[in-house]
Parts: structure tokens; sequence; C-alpha cells
């Protein structure tokens, strides 16, 4: 809606990630005053650095998610209309090395954020975004629906499921009655410029390239819900503007994932992105690792439907951004300004 985000005040978790920097670089360009939670960048370097984001945040928190007394102490001093929650342990592999610290951090962090919730008065809209691997997954062949059984093999992923019933018990016990709005938000497998983070396919490849070493490919034949950053941050956005409005209408789990043909194996990625950075060799890695989900697909046509959400950039278009957007960054453009001009970009596409 036009103007809505004009001067709300927005308290963002996770701002400092890959995610978490974008959505903030895009409630800047809104016009919402935004406060920001997180651990310092856990990347050198970082989306949060490269595109110099805290300049514009009105208020900056470098606290763990996991410390209850200084995230009710920092919302306080907040006094937000909305919350956006995206801190969290996000990779699958680190969560087999440190399973407790997974668990903590997207369990108990999202109690402790509720919570937080709980005390702070006038928040109208809350949305917790987890992942698409929350649900139970079967490996079978077609999208998985919001109503579908949670679970999770990796420690990661179950944990999100968690992060999913604690979400929907707070909302029925307790923040409904105080006319809270409160979702979740199960994306795809998100991409993007500016991401570092290890064990994820784009920055391995981009590090490889950048080195002129060779990539190493795990699981060339899985497939995954690939998407540009920007489509479930939208996403989020339009979620968190219904719930505003209508709490008891949207206060319910959404899926925001890509078209069904963009939902892709390993090796079309690594061959597609190598035709925009052709300066890349790889080769399959046949170590054996710890197990992650082979096949996976979302169903978003209730979103499609109900938020009128719908994508915007097939894959072929997020390959083509994100090495534009690499280009920019070895070349020494302003990457705010770089980020800038992508969000109107995509904001300008014209929905097919």
């Amino acid at each position: 809606m036009p103007n809505f985000w004009l001067n709300k005040r927005v308290f963002v978790t996770g701002h400092t990630g890959f995610k978490g920097g974008w959505l903030t670089l895009w409630l800047h360009m809104l016009g919402a005053r935004i406060y920001g939670y997180a651990l310092p960048p856990d990347t050198r370097p970082s989306l949060f650095t490269v595109a110099d984001i805290e300049p514009l945040l009105s208020g900056h928190t470098l606290a763990d998610i996991r410390d209850s007394d200084k995230l009710k102490a920092a919302m306080a001093e907040a006094k937000p209309d909305i919350v956006l929650h995206l801190a969290a342990q996000p990779l699958v592999r680190r969560s087999y090395q440190d399973p407790v610290e997974t668990y903590m951090t997207n369990v108990m962090g999202t109690v402790n954020l509720l919570e937080a919730i709980r005390q702070t008065p006038n928040i109208k809209a809350v949305v917790n975004v987890t992942t698409d691997k929350c649900y139970d997954n079967k490996e079978w062949l077609w999208p998985y629906r919001e109503g579908e059984p949670l679970g999770g093999h990796d420690p990661y992923s179950s944990s999100k499921a968690c992060s999913e019933l604690v979400t929907a018990s707070y909302r029925k016990s307790f923040l409904s009655a105080l006319g809270v709005g409160l979702a979740s938000a199960r994306a795809g497998n998100v991409i993007g410029g500016g991401d570092w983070s290890d064990d994820r396919l784009i920055p391995d490849f981009l590090r490889a390239m950048d080195a002129g070493q060779m990539l190493k490919i795990r699981s060339p034949r899985a497939v995954r819900p690939w998407q540009h950053v920007l489509e479930p941050l939208k996403g989020y956005l339009m979620l968190a503007e219904a719930l505003y409005g209508s709490p008891e209408q949207f206060d319910t789990s959404w899926n925001f994932g890509p078209g069904e043909s963009d939902s892709r194996e390993v090796t079309w990625i690594v061959e597609t992105l190598a035709t925009h950075l052709p300066d890349l060799h790889w080769e399959i890695d046949s170590q054996a690792h710890p197990h992650e989900a082979g096949l996976l697909r979302l169903d978003s046509s209730k979103a499609r439907q109900l938020l009128h959400w719908q994508p915007r950039w097939d894959l072929q278009t997020a390959l083509q951004k994100i090495a534009e957007w690499h280009l920019g960054w070895k070349t020494g453009q302003n990457m705010q300004t770089f980020c800038r001009s992508q969000i109107h970009a995509y904001e300008q596409t014209i929905l097919k």
C-alpha cells in the first residue's frame, strides 16, 4: 500500500544478516524507522558492512536473541508498531556441528521474542520468518502446502518446525487476545547478491571463482525451490501490512516460493550461473555428507490468492542479478546504491 511504511516503527531481528540486510534497505526506502537487533555480521565481508546499512537505522542493538533481558530492553526502547523476526542459526550443516546452539537460537530465541512482544504495548503485527524445510519432508513430487505436517530430519529443519509450533501456541494462548497479528512465513532457497554464508551453493560458487579454485558440488541432483531474496521479502512486507489491518484474517502460516519451473537441480544452477560468470571449474564431491533433503517444492497458492503476492523475477533473472551484483562489488561500486537500484528494478517489474 502506498505510504503504509512511512514513519512506521519496525523492529527487525537479524538485520545484520543477508536477508535482514536487504530487508532493512527496502524498509528504509519505504520510509520506515528501523530498529535492529542482531549479533554482529558473521561473515567478512558482509552485506551489512559492504552496503553501509548501519547509518540507516534508528536503533542498532548488537546482542544475542538468546539474551531475553537485552531483547526486552531493546524492544521497550524501540516501541515498535511491527516486528519482523529473521534472527536465526540458518545453516543445515552447522546445525549438525552445533545442535544445541541451533535449538537455543531458533526455538528459545523465538520464545524470547514473543515474550518481549507480550510485554510491549501497541505492537500490531509480527512476522516470524522460518523456512520451507520445516515440513516433514517425504521426498514426494508435489509441493508442500501450509497444512502439511511439520518435522525435520536435521537439527536446523527440526528447530524451525519447533519455532512454528511455538508461534502457533503464542498466537492462540496470548497474542490474539492482545490484538496482535502473528504469522509465520516459509520461503524457499533464497539467493541474491551479498551472501557470503558458508556451505551455501552460490556463495561457495563465488568464493571458488574469486580464488581460482575448483568448486565441489555435494548434491548435484538435489532439487530446491530457488528464488531471489527480494521475492520472499516482498511477501513478508505484504503479510505485515495485511496483519496490521486485519490480524484475525491473516494470522496463520504462509508459503512464499517460486513458480514450479524454478524448482531446479543444483547442477542446473551451477551451469546457468556459469554462463554469466564463466571463470568457474567444478566437480562432484563424492565424499559422505550429513543428510540433506533431496527434493523440496512449495505451494504458494494461498499467498497468491489471499495476499495477491506472486514472484516477479524468474530464476534466470535472479541468477543474472546475482552476477551483476557480484561484478559491481568486485569493481568497487557503491553497493548500497546498487542494492537500491535492484530493489527499484524489482518493484518496477510488470507482473505476468
